[in-house]
C-alpha cells in the first residue's frame, strides 16, 4: 500500500513510518513548506495542499497537531491545541473529496481524552463522549475526520498515553531522579497506557484491517493506576517514591491541565482491537517502562 502520514516527523510518525517500510509499504510524508525532506507540501492552518498529495494514494494517516505537554494552558496554548487538530483534519478531508480516486482507508488521530475523567466506569468504543478540555478537542477533531468520503474507511485512533522518554515520561523521569516522586493526588487513578510498540502496531493494523471503522481505543491490555505506574518507574531508577502531590497542589501549578493529564481516572479497554485479532507485545505498563528506561549503572 502507498501511505500518506501527516505528521510523520513526530514520535509516533516517524515510528510508525519505519514500521510500514518495514511491513513493505510505500511510505510519503506531508511536510510543512518551508520544512525539509521530500513529500507533498501542505499549511493545514490555512487549509492548502498539494493537489497531487492523495495520487495514488492508499491509506491516509493523520497524527497532526500542536502538543498538549506545554504547560499552562494559556488561553492561546488552548486554541493551538484544538484548531491545529481541527484544521489539520479538515484540510486532509476536503483533499480527499477532491481527488479522483479517494484513498481507501483513513486513520485519523484522536485520544483517550475523548473519555473524560469516568472514575468507576470500564469504558469501550461504545461509550460517550466525556466533559472538560481535552474531551471536547477530542470530539470536535473526531467531527471532521467522519466527513471523509463515504467510500474511505475512516478509523478513530483513540490513543491512551504513550509510555516513552519522549512522551509522558519525560517531566516524570525528571522529578523521579530528583528524588521527589510519589503519588500524584490519590494515585488511584486508571492511566490509559500504551508502549510506543504497541502504539505503532495498532495503527499499522487499523490501516490493513477491513474489519476495523469508527472509534478505537489504543490502550495496553492490563490496566493500570497512576501509582502504579509512578512506583514502577521509581523502583526501576532505584529512588524514593514518597512525597505525596496533593490535588490542590497540582491544580495550583498546572491548572486544567492538572485535572485532564494527571487526574484523569479513565479505564480505557481496546475492545476493537482485540476483537479484530490484534496481539498486543507489552503486556504491562512496567514491562513498558522497563523496555525503554535504562536502570542506572551501580558498578564502582
Amino acid at each position: 500500500m502507498h501511505v500518506l502520514i501527516a505528521g510523520g516527523t513526530g514520535l509516533i510518525g516517524t515510528a510508525l513510518s519505519a514500521r510500514l517500510h518495514a511491513d513493505g509499504h510505500r511510505v510519503s510524508l506531508l511536510r510543512r513548506g518551508d520544512a525539509d525532506g521530500p513529500g507533498p507540501r501542505w499549511d493545514p492552518a490555512s487549509g492548502t495542499i498539494d493537489p497531487s498529495a492523495l495520487d495514488g494514494v492508499d491509506a491516509v494517516v493523520n497524527l497532526s497537531g500542536a502538543s498538549i505537554s506545554t504547560i499552562p494552558w494559556t488561553p492561546g496554548r488552548r486554541r493551538r491545541i484544538l484548531d491545529s487538530r481541527v484544521a489539520a483534519t479538515r484540510t486532509l478531508v476536503a483533499a480527499m473529496h477532491r481527488a479522483a480516486t479517494p484513498p481507501a482507508v483513513f486513520v485519523s488521530g484522536s485520544a483517550s481524552g475523548y473519555y473524560g475523567s469516568r472514575p468507576g466506569e470500564r469504558l469501550d468504543e461504545s461509550s460517550t463522549a466525556g466533559t472538560g478540555f481535552l474531551a471536547d478537542v477530542c470530539r470536535r477533531w473526531e467531527e471532521q475526520a467522519v466527513r471523509a468520503p463515504s467510500a474511505t474507511r475512516t478509523v478513530l485512533a483513540r490513543t491512551g498515553v504513550v509510555v516513552h522518554p519522549d512522551a509522558v515520561l519525560r517531566p516524570l523521569i525528571a522529578l523521579t531522579k530528583a528524588g521527589v516522586a510519589g503519588p500524584l493526588g490519590r494515585g488511584t487513578q486508571h492511566w490509559p497506557w500504551v508502549s510506543l510498540d504497541d502504539e505503532v502496531a495498532a495503527l499499522a493494523f487499523a490501516v490493513t484491517t477491513d474489519a476495523l471503522h469508527g472509534p478505537l481505543n489504543i490502550t495496553g491490555p492490563t490496566p493500570a493506576r497512576a501509582d502504579d505506574i509512578m512506583f514502577h518507574l521509581a523502583r526501576r531508577l532505584d529512588r524514593p517514591y514518597l512525597l505525596r502531590a496533593p490535588r490542590f497542589a497540582l491544580r495550583a501549578a498546572l491548572g486544567e491541565a492538572a485535572d485532564d493529564l494527571l487526574l484523569s481516572d479513565q479505564l480505557i479497554a481496546s475492545d476493537a482491537l482485540v476483537s479484530a485479532g490484534f496481539a498486543f507485545s507489552v503486556a504491562t505498563a512496567g514491562e513498558a517502562i522497563d523496555r525503554v528506561v535504562p536502570a542506572p549503572d551501580r558498578r564502582g
